[in-house]
């Protein structure tokens, strides 16, 4: 009835100087606007008994029907609040995954074009001038800033010494320049090993015995670092597992001026069953024997600690665990013991099996799969991930399909 009066009175009054309200008339529909009451009014409302309406509470959720009745378990602590919404279950998460955490290992040939690999779905040989610039270009659009570089060397350029590895015009050297000219701020890794080069298959000098040669391997690794880091390298990674390296390459990169290059030492490298399709990629599997001399048995854990202490004091920058998801625990141990910053390699093995589990129906949810993974590779530890999933999980952190 108050509403009624006032707009007739508008209607009958339109110059009225009361300025608490006015008409406006819109599609024929006349409504009144108040002007905002004071606090003052407000709170005399609640104090005086007439608190202004709200929503009712929602009502009790029903369970479902033969549900047994129960006297409340008397618990002084329920873990399950913390998750009962996304919310909450967002603010609380412990690890945080970001593109920024990833490092995208590409394989790299000679030729012009890109070539698919067959055992790791998604990957290809990418051709140095223009297949490599196309993907990190897509790769820095989604945050992805740092790659690791792993060449495909011709067979008539292998020998049994590796000499190529250090050749300043070889194909790693020439895409690290390529990459540095077209993006300078990208943060380049390399390989620092012989197996690509080696006639052999092997990661360093191999006697006519079979026995892979280590001293004399250390002085070709030093030797291909100050090559890599001359043309441009940010961090070398000798991934050898030669005792001693570390120390080695450190003082050769100084001598030759290279102090502010990074080592990335493969700390705790496993002689394990999963790095085929790597190998299928490069051609680079040892043309006899197995790796087991210098890589560390995938029974050992304490063994690590050795490592650490070894690469740490010879003046490594990043330790790196790998393979990743089998050998989670050891990612756990090096931060538990180097203050150091930690990388883990989610390997050719574990990212071929959860895409092969995806494409036959054996996993639903493969974006699910990835993300989760790498989630788990962070939680225990590592601060960055080497995954040829990089460029797909960084997508979908950003929100892409």
């Amino acid at each position: 009835r108050r509403r009624r009066a006032a707009i007739q009175c508008a209607a009958a009054s339109p110059s009225s100087p009361d300025p608490s309200w006015r008409t406006n008339v819109v599609s024929d529909r006349v409504s009144v606007e108040t002007s905002p009451r004071s606090i003052q009014e407000c709170e005399a409302d609640v104090v005086s008994g007439n608190p202004p309406a709200a929503p009712a509470a929602p009502a009790k959720a029903k369970a479902p029907s033969g549900t047994p009745v129960v006297k409340p378990l008397r618990l002084t602590s329920r873990p399950r609040r913390n998750r009962k919404s996304a919310a909450l279950r967002d603010a609380f998460q412990e690890t945080t995954l970001t593109p920024a955490n990833f490092i995208l290992p590409l394989f790299i040939h000679e030729g012009e074009e890109d070539s698919p690999i067959g055992a790791m779905p998604g990957c290809s040989r990418l051709g140095w001038r223009h297949g490599l610039i196309d993907e990190v270009y897509k790769a820095r659009d989604v945050g992805v800033n740092s790659v690791v570089l792993f060449p495909k060397i011709p067979d008539a350029l292998k020998s049994s010494t590796g000499d190529e590895a250090y050749n300043p015009n070889g194909l790693v050297p020439r895409a690290i320049r390529t990459l540095k000219d077209k993006f300078p701020d990208l943060v380049i890794y390399t390989d620092v090993a012989l197996d690509p080069y080696s006639s052999d298959g092997h990661d360093g000098i191999v006697r006519e015995d079979g026995v892979i040669m280590n001293d004399e391997t250390v002085h070709q690794l030093c030797k291909q670092a100050v090559a890599q880091a001359e043309a441009g390298a940010d961090v070398v990674s000798p991934s050898d597992i030669m005792d001693g390296r570390v120390g080695a390459i450190r003082t050769a990169l100084d001598e030759a001026g290279y102090y502010h290059v990074w080592i990335m030492a493969y700390t705790a490298k496993y002689a394990s069953a999963l790095y085929e399709p790597f190998r299928e990629a490069l051609d680079s599997n040892p043309r006899f024997g197995d790796k087991k001399t210098y890589q560390m048995n995938p029974a050992n854990y304490r063994e690590a600690l050795l490592e650490v202490h070894a690469d740490e004091s010879e003046g490594a920058d990043i330790l790196m665990v790998k393979p990743a998801m089998p050998y989670l625990d050891v990612i756990r141990l090096l931060p538990d013991t180097s203050a150091l910053p930690i990388s883990a390699y989610q390997v050719s093995g574990e990212y071929s099996m959860i895409k092969a589990a995806a494409s036959q129906g054996m996993l639903v949810d493969e974006k699910k799969a990835i993300l989760e993974s790498l989630l788990c590779i962070k939680r225990a530890g590592a601060d960055v991930i080497l995954t040829y999933a990089a460029l797909q999980a960084a997508r979908w952190l950003c929100g892409e399909k």
